[in-house]
């Protein structure tokens, strides 16, 4: 006999199949025939057995504990049973056979799934269609199938291009793109066959990766550039992905673009003759397209690009030309002499080409036959040379033919023509090319260039040489190799002249990207051109066997070069000076500013947190510095400016000169410049026909890209009776500089409103300015008694001295009349007399009313006693000034 059971975990009934029913044949006897007890034998099961009706014999199995199925889900036992024998203490009873009973336990659904992992990651690849990204798993802790089995799972997170199934696969319902996502996170759960859902939602990420396509990875598509930084690397995190192809050499080219920039590209804007100057180019240049000015007016009416940074172009639309006067243009070439010129230039529009002229010279009587003529046709540069057009029967080489690409580019080139007859070569950016050569006769017609020019001169006497014309058309802007050292030795480069094209090759990828990294740009000036320069990279790459086997896209960046610091340029000095008109018309006549100080400053941020400047000096040089006449300009018959060739010696200076002013030009420093104006002086040889002369000097940077303040000097001639007038208080120097005193140290401005900015003094420094006005009335009296005594000795002893002798003031920074002369003892005699009375005079009024006099007085006293070089010096200067 055996019974089977069940019973549901954590109750305590056994349901039993059959029934548990024990009868015994004693029946009815009493005791005998009743049920007294049920055993359970075997193992220690957790069930028990207790009897319902003993008469009857019913039974019932029940637990004795919490039964859990999660730890047995069965369980198997032997029952007996016993009558109560022969009394009700059941003693002596008898013991039925044994039976088997086999109980299963029933699950309850009390356990949530739960997932296997924290959280699940994949990665995909654009453009594909997936059947399985990654399963997920959840596992129940019930123990029967119905409650422990996963029968779902679902994606909560909504909108998203994925779909799961039940056995938690995960597929995408669309093809994926990387540039429109990278990265999805989707939220999952699950529930069991009991419809019991997990507790938590697991996160699943998933990444979308780019098909693999070969090309540069890791590079910036903006690189900015500081000015005075130096080389910048371009791509330091720059690398060549391959897809894991096996390569065999890889040969990159790296292009800086820079023909929108000045003359294609970031050059030096200094004047024509400060250029050639600076790279040792032969004096005697003549500049046939100068600025426009009153001086040189034939360039007025011709169209300028003021796009350029301070590089004086010239824009030509085939309609308009400039008549350069004969008195500039040099007249004798003879057999050697160079033509120099700055050009872009595009195909002539129409099916026929014309002629386009640059430069003509003609005669005037010969049939308006050209004498020497440059001009462009057909992509053609033509030189026509006519040495000698007063004989008809001599035939030379005439015209000199180039044909290049370059003259139809629509790029900037700089074209020099050496001349050294019969030989004519041309150098076009450095390089040389040999003409073939027609013999013919130029007539002139009207024929107008097309394009754009600058810095056109000529130079009779000379041919330059190569070297001077790399140095005129030299970029200052280019690639470079950071660390060129640490280059490996297996990597070959080559940069073109200019330095604007790079190319790279090699054999090992990772020695490749490493060059690569190095590879910047840099700019030597101090204040470059701001502005975009675009970066072009191309790629080859040869595989095993094969000639290409991976394409290489190119890439494209810009090198952004930020606005630099502008300097601004002080020139400060006196601003006013008389001078008696016989030193005018003495030898080297008088200096015109002696006291002349140049100097240059920018503002810069101080990094702190308030709104503060910092002005800093800043050192740099100058290309020219002008001094010009206002009102009527110099009489060229009696008077003049003049500066002696010696002081130009050992610097890179040059000057010009006419009625108009001076011109003082060349690329050198300030503290140079200061040096050389301090010694431009004024010669009138007829000063009785002047009163007051007026200059203005201005300085330059760059070509007029920075210029300084307008610093005027005024100049009074001091004639016999304003002489006598005047007495001791002339003096050359008659007024401080308007401009405040130059600090070299770094000075802070602050921001300050409007309301901190009053122009009205403080008491304090009114009285700060009495007290210096009246030390200076002090001191000025005081020296003026020692000069009166010493002039009273030297009178005394002048019958032993040499009478050609006279005070020396040198030592003292006060400059007495400088009309004052001495005539001989008599006449020095009455000189100390009267000034002997003047001076008690004057002690006694300025004691009786000291106090009251000092304020008004001051600011006269302190500009007749500002200092100032001693005139002796002027006396020195000899005939050997030479006029420019």
């Amino acid at each position: 006999t055996s019974y089977h059971g069940v019973i549901t975990e954590n109750t305590e009934v056994v349901l039993l199949d059959p029934p548990l029913v024990a009868l015994d044949k004693d029946a009815p006897v009493p005791y005998a025939g009743e049920i007294c007890a049920f055993t359970i034998h075997g193992m220690e099961a957790p069930f028990e057995a207790v009897v319902l009706n003993g008469t009857s014999g019913e039974g019932q199995l029940r637990a004795r504990g919490l039964v859990d199925c999660e730890q047995q889900k069965e369980y198997t036992f032997i029952i007996q049973a016993h009558d109560c024998g022969s009394g009700p203490g059941g003693t002596e009873g008898k013991k039925s056979h044994k039976a088997v009973v086999h109980i299963q336990v029933n699950d309850v659904n009390e356990f949530a799934p739960v997932f296997r992992e924290p959280q699940y990651h994949a990665a995909v690849t654009e453009g594909k269609i997936y059947d399985s990204i990654l399963q997920v798993e959840a596992t129940d802790q019930d123990c029967s199938p119905q409650y422990s089995q996963i029968c779902n799972y679902q994606i909560i997170t909504g909108n998203t291009p994925f779909a799961i199934d039940r056995n938690g696969n995960i597929r995408n319902t669309e093809k994926l793109s990387y540039d429109r996502q990278q990265q999805y996170e989707i939220q999952v759960t699950a529930w069991d066959c009991g419809q019991k859902r997990a507790l938590h939602t697991v996160p699943v990420h998933i990444e979308v990766k780019p098909v693999c396509k070969p090309g540069w990875q890791g590079w910036s598509k903006r690189v900015d550039y500081e000015p005075g930084t130096g080389s910048k690397q371009l791509f330091p995190k720059m690398h060549l992905e391959t897809c894991g192809g096996p390569l065999s050499s890889v040969r990159t080219t790296v292009e800086l673009q820079t023909s929108h920039i000045g003359k294609g590209c970031d050059r030096e804007t200094y004047s024509e003759k400060s250029l050639q100057k600076l790279c040792g180019a032969s004096s005697g240049s003549t500049d046939l397209l100068p600025a426009p000015s009153s001086a040189t007016n034939w360039t007025f009416w011709l169209l300028t690009d003021s796009g350029r940074d301070s590089d004086l172009i010239f824009r030509f639309e085939g309609r308009q030309a400039a008549k350069i006067p004969d008195w500039v243009v040099p007249q004798n070439l003879t057999d050697q002499f160079t033509i120099a010129t700055w050009m872009k230039h595009g195909p002539s529009p129409g099916l026929r080409a014309e002629k386009e002229t640059l430069l003509c010279n003609s005669d005037k009587t010969e049939m308006n036959r050209h004498h020497y003529s440059l001009y462009v046709h057909n992509c053609r540069l033509v030189f026509l040379l006519r040495t000698d057009f007063s004989s008809a029967n001599s035939f030379r080489p005439a015209e000199f033919h180039w044909k290049l690409e370059q003259i139809c580019d629509k790029e900037w080139h700089y074209y020099v023509l050496n001349v050294e007859f019969p030989v004519v070569t041309l150098y076009v950016d450095g390089a040389s090319y040999e003409p073939y050569l027609l013999q013919t006769v130029c007539y002139l017609f009207t024929q107008y260039f097309r394009g754009s020019l600058s810095g056109l001169t000529i130079r009779p006497g000379h041919i330059e040489t190569q070297k001077v014309i790399s140095c005129l058309q030299a970029c200052k802007e280019g690639l470079d190799i950071h660390s060129l050292e640490s280059l490996d030795k297996s990597i070959k480069f080559h940069f073109n002249p200019a330095q604007s094209i790079l190319v790279m090759e090699g054999e090992d990828l990772d020695h490749i990207n490493t060059a690569l990294r190095k590879v910047s740009y840099i700019n030597s000036r101090q204040f470059p051109t701001a502005g975009i320069r675009r970066l072009h990279i191309s790629t080859s790459v040869q595989c095993f066997g094969e000639d290409t086997c991976i394409s290489i896209p190119d890439i494209d960046a810009v090198v952004m070069v930020q606005q630099p610091s502008e300097p601004r340029i002080t020139i400060t000095g006196v601003e006013r000076l008389s001078w008696p008109a016989s030193d005018l018309r003495a030898p080297g006549g008088i200096a015109l500013f002696q006291d002349l100080h140049i100097i240059s400053t920018v503002k810069k941020a101080d990094g702190t947190a308030q709104h503060h400047t910092v002005l800093e000096e800043l050192i740099h040089n100058l290309d020219y510095c002008d001094v010009l006449v206002l009102g009527e300009e110099l009489r060229a018959e009696q008077e003049s400016l003049q500066l002696h060739r010696s002081a130009l010696t050992g610097k890179h200076l040059d000057a010009t000169n006419s009625t108009t002013g001076m011109s003082i030009y060349g690329v050198d420093s300030m503290s140079n410049y200061e040096q050389v104006i301090r010694e431009v002086r004024y010669f009138n040889f007829e000063p009785s026909l002047v009163t007051e002369r007026r200059f203005r000097l201005t300085c330059s940077e760059l070509n007029g890209r920075y210029t300084s303040n307008e610093f005027t000097l005024e100049v009074s001639v001091l004639h016999s009776a304003q002489t006598g007038l005047a007495g001791e208080h002339v003096n050359h120097l008659v007024a401080p500089p308007q401009y405040m005193q130059l600090v070299h140290h770094p000075s802070i401005i602050q921001d300050m409103s409007p309301s901190h900015m009053s122009g009205v003094p403080s008491a304090a420094t009114m009285v700060i300015v009495m007290c210096i006005a009246a030390l200076v009335v002090v001191v000025v009296i005081g020296i003026y008694r020692i000069h009166i005594t010493h002039q009273q000795d030297a009178k005394l002893s002048e019958t032993t001295k040499d009478p050609d002798m006279t005070w020396d003031n040198a030592a003292l920074n006060i400059t007495v009349n400088p009309m004052e002369t001495l005539e001989g003892p008599q006449g020095a005699e009455e000189d100390v007399t009267e000034e002997e009375e003047e001076e008690e005079d004057d002690e006694d009024e300025e004691e009786d009313d000291n106090t009251s006099g000092e304020s008004d007085d001051s600011e006269e006293e302190a500009d007749v006693q500002l200092p100032t070089a001693a005139r002796q010096n002027n006396k020195n200067w000899h005939k050997a000034a030479v006029s420019f």
